[in-house]
C-alpha cells in the first residue's frame, strides 16, 4: 500500500505546484478553457489536490495483510 499511497501525495503536491503557477499565469495551465481566470485555477486544480491529498490519508487507514 505504499506506493500507491507515495503515488497520491506526489500528484496531491504536483496538482499545488500547478496551482501556484496558475496563480500567476492562468492561461499557462488553463489553455483549453474559453476564459482562464484564477478563480477557474483554484477550482480545477486546487479541486485536485483535495481530493489527492484526502485518498492520501484514507490510504493510511487501510490495513494491509
Amino acid at each position: 500500500m505504499y506506493y500507491p499511497r507515495l503515488l497520491c501525495l506526489l500528484l496531491s503536491i504536483t496538482s499545488i505546484l500547478f496551482l501556484l503557477i496558475g496563480l500567476v499565469r492562468p492561461w499557462l495551465l488553463l489553455w483549453w478553457e474559453d476564459q482562464q481566470n484564477r478563480r477557474k485555477v483554484i477550482k480545477v486544480y486546487g479541486t485536485i489536490a483535495l481530493v489527492f491529498y484526502l485518498l492520501y490519508w484514507i490510504l493510511a487507514f487501510i490495513p494491509v495483510a
